[in-house]
């Protein structure tokens, strides 16, 4: 990523996520800005990341070559209308949030260099896989060197913009659908009297090679299924296929359809 100013307006996880990428291939930059609202979680991002200069306002973060919109959708807008006044015309923004669309941003701000990224929590380690769309307005040459730069973060590539939202869902939420029932699975290794190391090896490996049979061998789902022929909780799979389809499908529209600032 060549040098130039970037800025973060929100310090919460995702920043998190972002600066510990760039640590970890020693991403250079001319400055790096962060604000928050929150004092306490500006002081901890500085004693994780002592490069970071802490600002005292979004609207010094607004002057940046790249501001980052690190801010959840229900206080977006507002963000939006405290920085048009103060953002360099000339500055790119990325947005990280879903729901508020490149039309609705540039409807507010000067710029039209707006780009919307949906983020994956594994771009803490450099293995994200992140979606991204650019306004019009940005040549295919700018298009590219931006996914250059940003792959630093792990896969990044372009998508329409309307397919955002379901990338939030399908994802960058996707983890936190399973990682719950990983841990559940060392608890029980355990207890059938595997050590803590070889609880962890036994599921970390499963699982990481169960996913290469699903998706890199020649077998159909159904071939896959009848592999193991007992199955211990199948006489649930209808139930959790019920809840996934209620909450994830449910939690898809409320973001397409509820108004920005209602979305939680």
């Amino acid at each position: 990523m060549g040098a130039q100013s970037l800025s973060f307006i929100g310090g919460g996880r995702i920043t998190r996520i972002f600066l510990q990428a760039f640590k970890n291939k020693s991403v250079k930059f001319d400055s790096l800005n962060v604000y928050d609202s929150n004092q306490e979680v500006l002081e901890n991002l500085k004693k994780q990341f002592p490069e970071i200069i802490t600002s005292k306002s979004a609207n010094a973060c607004a002057k940046q070559d790249l501001v980052v919109l690190a801010v959840h959708p229900p206080v977006m807008v507002e963000t939006l209308k405290n920085i048009k006044d103060v953002i360099n015309p000339n500055s790119s923004v990325l947005s990280l949030a879903p729901k508020i669309s490149i039309d609705k941003i540039s409807e507010i701000l000067p710029t039209r260099k707006i780009i919307r990224m949906i983020p994956n929590a594994t771009s803490i380690i450099n293995k994200g896989y992140n979606p991204i769309h650019f306004h019009d307005s940005f040549t295919p040459e700018e298009k590219s060197e931006f996914i250059k730069s940003f792959s630093v973060l792990g896969q990044t590539f372009e998508v329409e913009e309307h397919k955002l939202e379901g990338y939030a869902i399908v994802s960058a939420m996707l983890p936190t659908y399973f990682w719950f029932q990983w841990i559940k699975m060392e608890e029980i290794a355990e207890k059938t009297g595997l050590t803590p190391t070889e609880a962890k090896e036994a599921v970390n490996s499963t699982i990481r090679y169960a996913n290469d049979l699903f998706y890199h061998s020649s077998l159909t789902h159904d071939e896959i299924m009848d592999l193991i022929p007992i199955k211990p909780i199948g006489e649930h799979e209808a139930e959790i296929n019920t809840i996934y389809e209620a909450k994830l499908l449910g939690l898809f529209e409320k973001i397409r359809s509820t108004p920005a600032a209602e979305v939680v």
